[in-house]
């Protein structure tokens, strides 16, 4: 992986506070409350936050630096978004209890071709099928072609869906009461195996190992799981400890595959962002903390950027979020190849 250029040095923080302790470019204009996801193209540097403020906002990175390119609005906060294959439109799902497909390099205006009976949480796009799934606190994940105004199936879930991760013919669903659902795409109306999440705690997040033989599951309770497909690889299956300062334990939000090294990325309500070797049992990099939780972030196509937004994600309750310091920022970072590529060492790290 060829190295990136450095991203221009951003405004220094005020004395008072370090708010950017990795001085990574700021994305501008800031949403004007939390950010909810974060998208790259697989195709483009164009990146996509979805925000409660109601907002779906694009940039197209140009030399370490982010453009404003489009937005659009929802009539409720938006939860969710995917890209199609090719990298020309994109999926945004909220509170509204909908899905809009965006296509950005039309002009056209967005157009719902999907509905829930609750807020839609969840979305994905699977190019082999030509076919979006949606998830949803109404108990259902549904599978849309986009030319047509009903779903060609609806596949009921055992509780409210918490996560989504795919990865054709991988998908695995996690739900409200630790329940793990996992589809070959191959066979999309049948369940292939259902399990307990090997953590006792809410699935926050998914990821689908790159070579399609497991996943990865991160928590409420600052632990991830690995898990492997195959029952024959159980005793490569186990849990860390992560996202926990001193005797206070912080929810695992995001998880996410570096595209070359197939390393992988943690961010947390502590407000720290790690890169990890699963393979290797170790952590390759902890970045300094942030005064403010990290509820989602993203790798770019070619893996040279990380985005990553810093807000409050509410996991503490209304009771704790403090409008004075309750500015949302989405930062963009360059990605070192000494920071994701394995290093092999002899001697393990253990986790526990």
């Amino acid at each position: 992986m060829a190295k990136p250029s450095r991203s221009p040095t951003p405004t220094p923080p005020s004395p008072s506070t370090n708010s950017n302790p990795n001085n990574s470019s700021e994305v501008l204009p800031s949403p004007s409350d939390s950010v909810s996801s974060l998208s790259f193209s697989p195709t483009t540097n164009h990146l996509v936050a979805t925000s409660w403020d109601n907002q779906v906002r694009c940039w197209e990175v140009l030399n370490g630096s982010c453009v404003p390119k489009a937005a659009i609005s929802h009539n409720a906060p938006v939860l969710c978004s995917a890209w199609t294959g090719d990298g020309t439109t994109v999926f945004s799902g909220g509170c509204d209890k909908q899905v809009k497909m965006w296509p950005l390099a039309s002009g056209v205006q967005p157009i719902t071709v999907a509905m829930h009976d609750e807020p839609v949480n969840k979305v994905a796009f699977i190019p082999q099928m030509n076919l979006l799934v949606s998830g949803s606190w109404d108990r259902t994940l549904r599978y849309w072609d986009c030319r047509q105004p009903q779903p060609v199936h609806i596949q009921q879930l055992p509780d409210k869906c918490h996560a989504l991760a795919v990865d054709y013919p991988l998908m695995v669903v996690g739900t409200a009461g630790q329940n793990l659902i996992v589809f070959n795409l191959e066979f999309p109306q049948t369940e292939f195996k259902r399990m307990q999440s090997p953590i006792n705690h809410q699935t926050r997040c998914l990821a689908t190992f790159p070579d399609k033989q497991g996943f990865l599951v991160g928590s409420i309770q600052g632990r991830v799981g690995i898990e492997y497909l195959d029952d024959s690889k159980k005793e490569k299956n186990f849990t860390f400890k992560c996202h926990r300062i001193g005797n206070h334990i912080y929810s695992v939000n995001s998880l996410n595959f570096h595209p070359v090294h197939h390393t992988f990325a943690t961010t947390g309500s502590d407000g720290i962002i790690s890169f990890w070797d699963k393979d290797n049992k170790q952590r390759l990099k902890s970045f300094p903390e942030y005064p403010a939780p990290i509820p989602c972030s993203a790798f770019s196509a070619d893996g040279t950027l990380f985005a990553y937004a810093v807000c409050y994600d509410w996991s503490k309750g209304a009771e704790h979020h403090d409008p004075s310091k309750a500015k949302s920022h989405v930062y963009l970072h360059s990605v070192w190849e000494d920071d994701v590529k394995p290093k092999y060492r002899k001697k393990y790290l253990l986790w526990n």
